[in-house]
């Protein structure tokens, strides 16, 4: 999954946003509204990170969705 991707799709995302980073808010993933920079920025004032390390965060998250998610979707056909 790219950004624009997490962009179009961001209200599905916004529990699994909450999953990885617990220590945002509802009203933070409201704000953040899909936009990287917010997103980045809220990381970093949630968790007192510097902002590389929150894009490097966000970066990899994103890139995390790719193969887990095709993996559970092969695996629940087969269970259906």
């Amino acid at each position: 999954m790219n950004w624009d991707q997490m962009e179009g799709q961001w209200k599905q995302m916004r529990g699994a946003v909450r999953r990885q980073w617990a220590k945002l808010t509802d009203d933070d993933v409201e704000y953040i509204a899909g936009r990287k920079d917010q997103f980045v920025g809220r990381l970093q004032e949630r968790y007192g990170i510097m902002r590389e390390v929150a894009e490097t965060q966000v970066n990899e998250w994103i890139q995390s969705l790719k193969e887990p998610r095709a993996t559970a979707h092969r695996s629940g056909s087969g269970a259906v």
